[in-house]
């Protein structure tokens, strides 16, 4: 039986990207090689990287706006480490806005390179909300924010307009909504929470804000480096750049960005109105601030737990346990998982009311 993959990541990827990357690592463009065993030198990697490169600034609406596409391994937390490195200037400071486990970690980090402005927190809400009316300080060097908080699902619906450059970790959002992308100076991304997976790293930097922090960065750590030699400085993770590709391939076909957000829209709309309408539920997020893509949930009397638990490991369903941080569920609602899936819990959860 198919499962229905509610993973916060790795995460679900789309039927046709499983079959095409199967075929490959089989036998590559029929060239009787593996995907896992061509050269990242040879054309035909070279050809993937840039089409990921350009279908990636493409479907954020980046193309030609002075943007760069790159491919990365370290995962998101190497970011946390490559943001102030390339940005924060010597003296300089960074503000900070935190709204979960992967924010306080960016945070962390930055503290090793200078003055780290926390504007806003809600750990001692338990991060269960997004901090409102917190003000940035007007000589960061940059400011950086978390779109999505994967463990507690909470998701940014505004961001600030700031006269700094802008850095977003969407590694849990990325490709899913609609926004004016041109605020942002730096978009990085895990792909494995919706995009590809794990072991590459996308990130979108706006060239001209480079070069400005008068520090020395090692190589391995420069964007500038990374972008001139077109994502290819040392040797990239190759299988997953070409699934990740696949990916975007996918999702340009379905429709784009626009396209996408309509059905994460209405599978969000389909969980959280169970939620909100089943006596045996409650969310865990406020409700403003709740993420489509992962949407947190607990039973109001745990004593219906072992009820449910058996439930919905009957219906097929895979992954929804919570995170230890908050318990309960989480529901991963990822760009491939289709809104069959979110009604097979969906009558689960009915199933439960009328069961107890």
């Amino acid at each position: 039986m198919k499962k229905h993959n509610y993973s916060a990541g790795p995460c679900i990827l789309p039927q046709e990207v499983f079959d095409k990357s199967a075929q490959a690592i089989l036998n590559f463009n029929e060239s009787g090689l593996s995907i896992l065993e061509i050269s990242h030198r040879s054309k035909d990697f070279v050809s993937i990287m840039d089409e990921a490169r350009s279908l990636a600034l493409e479907l954020l609406g980046l193309e030609g706006k002075g943007y760069q596409a790159l491919f990365l391994a370290g995962g998101a937390s190497l970011e946390f480490l490559m943001v102030p490195y390339n940005l924060m200037k010597e003296g300089g400071k960074a503000a900070y806005l935190d709204t979960g486990t992967w924010a306080s970690g960016a945070i962390k980090e930055a503290k090793f390179f200078g003055e780290t402005v926390t504007v806003a927190s809600s750990k001692d809400q338990n991060y269960n909300n997004i901090p409102k009316g917190y003000t940035v300080p007007a000589d960061a060097d940059y400011f950086h924010c978390t779109s999505n908080n994967t463990i507690f699902g909470t998701q940014m619906k505004d961001f600030p307009s700031v006269d700094m450059p802008v850095v977003c970790d969407m590694s849990s959002d990325i490709f899913s909504r609609v926004l004016d992308f041109t605020k942002f100076d730096i978009i990085y991304a895990g792909a494995q929470k919706n995009m590809g997976p794990a072991g590459t790293t996308l990130v979108i930097v706006k060239e001209e804000i480079l070069g400005k922090s008068g520090r020395t960065i090692p190589s391995i750590l420069d964007y500038e480096k990374h972008i001139k030699a077109e994502s290819m400085y040392n040797t990239p993770p190759v299988f997953p750049v070409y699934a990740s590709l696949l990916t975007l391939q996918w999702l340009k076909k379905l429709g784009g960005v626009a396209a996408v957000e309509k059905l994460n829209n209405a599978k969000a709309a389909l969980l959280y109105a169970e939620i909100d309408r089943n006596p045996l539920f409650k969310g865990a997020a406020a409700i403003e601030d709740r993420s489509n893509m992962n949407a947190t949930f607990l039973l109001n009397d745990a004593a219906h737990t072992d009820t449910f638990d058996t439930m919905w490991k009957a219906a097929g369903i895979s992954g929804i346990p919570g995170h230890r941080s908050v318990g309960g569920y989480r529901a991963s609602m990822y760009n491939a998982m289709p809104i069959e899936s979110v009604q097979v819990l969906v009558d689960v959860m009915k199933a439960l009311e009328n069961k107890v």
